[in-house]
C-alpha cells in the first residue's frame, strides 16, 4: 500500500517545520515546493531532514522541487506560500501580494491534485482561504484555513503557564477570524475539567485573552523580521493527521459556513470535525449574547477583507 502524499506549497520556515513534523509522525511521503529561485533551499531542507530519519527509524521520502508536476495526486496540500508579516504590517497589508500568489497556486493545485484536502496557512488567512476556494472550485469539505487550531493552542498555552499546569489538561476554543478580532470562548475553557473562571480572576483572564488575540504580532515584534512558524506548522499537521487517519478530531478552523452560527458564505473559525471526507461537519452550540456580538464583530472584519479580493 502506497504511503499518503503530502505536498507543502512554500518552503520557508513553516514549510520546513511542516516537513520535519510530518516526517517524524510518518504521515506520508513529502514534497516541499517553492519557486525556482528557492529550489536550492527546498532541496536542501528535504535532504537535511532525510538525514535525520535513520536516528529514530522514521520512514518517509522527501523531495524538494520547483516543478508543480511533482505535487501530482497529493492527498494533502498545505499552503504557506506568500510574504510573511513584518513589524508594523497587519495581515490585511499582505492581501494584494498574497492574492496573486494564491491565484497561481490554486490553478496548479486544481490541475495536478484535484482530490487533495487543502489546508491554507497563508495570511490574511480568512481572505486567502476564501480566494483559494473560489479560484479552485474545490468542494467546501476539501478546503480549510488553519486559524483556530493555532489561536486555541496559544490560549491553552497562556492558561497553562498562568496556572503552572500541563497544557494537555487545558481545553478551550477560539472562534472567529484569524486576527485581532478573534473570539476566545472563555466559559468553555477548563483545566482538568474545572472551569477556568473558578481558577483565574476575570481581570487576569481578560489580559490572557488579549495576549492571545495579539500573540502573532508579539512574535513578529520579537523576531524583528518574519512571523511564527513552529506552532503554525504543528497546528496544520494536527489537521492533516486528522484527515489522513480519519481521527474525526474537533478542531476550530476556518471552514465555509452556510448558515451555521448565522454566518453564510464566509470561511471563519468554527469547531469542525475533520475526518477522511475532509470537513465532515461544523458543530454548532448556543452562544451568549456577548459571544454573538463579538462573533458578528469579527465577521465584519472578515467580510471587509474578503470584499477586497473582488472574488
Amino acid at each position: 500500500m502506497a504511503r499518503p502524499k503530502i505536498s507543502l506549497i512554500g518552503g520557508g520556515q513553516i514549510g520546513g517545520n511542516l516537513a520535519l513534523i510530518a516526517a517524524q509522525k510518518e504521515l506520508g511521503d513529502i514534497v516541499i515546493f517553492d519557486i525556482p529561485q528557492a529550489e536550492g533551499m527546498t532541496r536542501g531542507k528535504a535532504l537535511d531532514i532525510s538525514h535525520l530519519l535513520p536516528h529514530d527509524g522514521y520512514d518517509s521520502s522527501l523531495l524538494g522541487t520547483s516543478n508543480y508536476e511533482d505535487i501530482k495526486e497529493s492527498d494533502v496540500i498545505i499552503i504557506t506560500a506568500g510574504v510573511p508579516r513584518k513589524p508594523g504590517m497587519n495581515r490585511e497589508d499582505l492581501l494584494g501580494i498574497n492574492l496573486k500568489i494564491i491565484t497561481d497556486v490554486a490553478n496548479h493545485v486544481k490541475q495536478y491534485a484535484p482530490n487533495a484536502f487543502v489546508i491554507v496557512v497563508s495570511n490574511p488567512l480568512d481572505a486567502i482561504v476564501y480566494a483559494f476556494y473560489k479560484i479552485s472550485g474545490f468542494s467546501k469539505q476539501k478546503v480549510v484555513g488553519m486559524a483556530g487550531a493555532l489561536d486555541t493552542s496559544r490560549f491553552r498555552s497562556f492558561i497553562a503557564t498562568e496556572l503552572n499546569v500541563s497544557s494537555q489538561d487545558v481545553h478551550c476554543i477560539v472562534m472567529g477570524g484569524h486576527g485581532d478580532t478573534m473570539v476566545p470562548i472563555i466559559r468553555s475553557a477548563t483545566v482538568g475539567g474545572i472551569p477556568v473562571t473558578d481558577l483565574i480572576s476575570e481581570d487576569r483572564l481578560e489580559e490572557i485573552v488579549n495576549r492571545t488575540r495579539f500573540a502573532g504580532g508579539e512574535i513578529v515584534k520579537l523576531f524583528g523580521n518574519g512571523s511564527a512558524y513552529y506552532a503554525p506548522a504543528q497546528s496544520a499537521i494536527e489537521m492533516a493527521e486528522s484527515y489522513l487517519k480519519d481521527k474525526k478530531r474537533v478542531i476550530p478552523c476556518a471552514a465555509l459556513c452556510e448558515g451555521e452560527f448565522g454566518i453564510n458564505g464566509y470561511f471563519i473559525g468554527v469547531p469542525s470535525v475533520i475526518g477522511s471526507d475532509g470537513i465532515e461537519r461544523i458543530i454548532e452550540f448556543q452562544l451568549t449574547d456577548v459571544e454573538k456580538s463579538t462573533l458578528q464583530h469579527t465577521l465584519e472584519a472578515v467580510k471587509k477583507t474578503v470584499a477586497e479580493t473582488n472574488l
